[in-house]
């Protein structure tokens, strides 16, 4: 499996978290669709990695930040999600059109 295979499944990967962040309405699974969508982006990145010029860090490097802001978006993120289902009662984003005001 070269390079090539590494990016379809990365792009397959992506593809499914995009629609599912697309389609859901439910606010964990639409942090869940993301982070797939970031893993998607690390996989190729270690791929690139292992695939690309030799002797460049470049690939690991990014992967290292994109890790970082899953870590990130996964603690806030979810943190908040979490005080508004307490809240409202509902994970339903469409239910929380009055926080635009």
């Amino acid at each position: 499996m070269g390079l090539q295979g590494y990016l379809l499944v990365s792009a397959i990967l992506f593809g499914i978290g995009a629609f599912g962040f697309m389609a859901r309405r439910n606010a964990i699974l639409m942090l869940i669709s993301i982070e797939l969508m970031l893993n998607a982006v690390n996989l190729s990145l270690v791929a690139f990695n292992a695939y690309g010029p030799p002797g460049s860090p470049a690939g690991a490097i990014f992967a290292l930040l994109v890790m970082a802001v899953a870590a990130a978006e996964a603690t806030v993120g979810l943190a908040l999600v979490i005080a508004i289902i307490r809240t409202r009662k509902t994970a339903e984003v469409d239910q929380y059109a009055d926080l635009k005001e």
